[in-house]
């Protein structure tokens, strides 16, 4: 009898299980799945980072001298973005999404706050919080006069800040040699505290113009602001002008409140040379907390 079987079935004979019959249409390959996988993942991501950036904590880098002896040029710190609520300011490029102020608290005097500066609302600026809605605060002889009365203001030693490729001293009458034989800035020192037992040390470097001012009434949703170097900060006691001062800031300004420094630099870092990223770390500063 002539054997009359399927010719499609001698064509699966003698095949690996699962390989492609002859004859079938090729798989299609699998690099497009791949990289779909791959947007997937990146586009996960970034939303996770924005997400975690707007409403959790963001890093803040220190550009300037303004906040000395509490923060130096060239900190990095995280923000807790929940602390005072959310607002259009709290996202990237300041995307109007959230209608006004949500989850909105007011900062303690004392606190330590990242906000968008006016009159442009488009720069990062960190200050202290001093005055709250209703107080009058007015600064004489350099001393800080909160609702009429003066907040104490005590000498303690000076602060020393190594001279490093992103500091310098304002005038060479604060040069001075360490120990060590290195130079360094050796700054007037002073501690301040306010009635809520609140306590920061602060720079007074002598005699200047904004170390006697008017008295300022703060409106309400307003906070006045000002930095710990007394003499080198453009804060609430000038008036809000693009570069020359920031006046009384609203508080839907608030972006975040300082929380923890995540790193530090001297400025002394070359990307060319690894071993630098190391040694010009201020490793005695990560960690510190507000």
């Amino acid at each position: 009898m002539t054997d009359t079987h399927n010719l499609a079935d001698d064509q699966l004979i003698g095949q690996p299980l699962g390989a492609q019959p002859v004859g079938a249409p090729a798989a299609p390959p699998k690099q497009e799945e791949k990289q779909e996988n791959f947007f997937v993942f990146l586009f996960k991501l970034v939303v996770l980072v924005v997400v975690f950036r707007s409403f959790i904590f963001s890093p803040f880098n220190i550009p300037s001298e303004s906040m000395l002896p509490r923060l130096l040029n060239g900190d990095y710190l995280l923000a807790s973005k929940w602390s005072y609520g959310y607002s259009k300011y709290s996202l990237p490029f300041s995307l109007p999404l959230i209608p006004g102020r949500i989850f909105a608290s007011q900062p303690d005097r004392g606190d330590v706050v990242i906000f968008k500066a006016p009159p442009g609302n488009d720069v990062d600026y960190i200050k202290r919080v001093i005055g709250l809605p209703g107080d009058t605060v007015q600064v004489r002889g350099g001393q800080v006069f909160l609702n009429g009365k003066a907040v104490p203001k005590q000498r303690v030693g000076n602060f020393i800040l190594p001279l490093t490729p992103n500091t310098r001293c304002y005038a060479i009458e604060f040069e001075t040699q360490t120990p060590d034989g290195s130079m360094a800035c050796s700054y007037p020192q002073f501690r301040e505290t306010l009635p809520e037992g609140k306590s920061y040390n602060v720079l007074d470097l002598g005699t200047q113009p904004q170390d006697d001012t008017q008295v300022f009434k703060v409106p309400a949703g307003h906070l006045f602001l000002m930095g710990d170097n007394r003499d080198n900060s453009l804060d609430s006691r000038f008036p809000a002008i693009e570069g020359e001062g920031i006046g009384i800031v609203p508080q839907a300004n608030l972006v975040g409140k300082a929380s923890v420094m995540m790193f530090s630099t001297d400025g002394g870092a070359e990307w060319i040379k690894p071993w630098t990223w190391f040694t010009a770390a201020r490793w005695s500063r990560i960690g510190g907390t507000f």
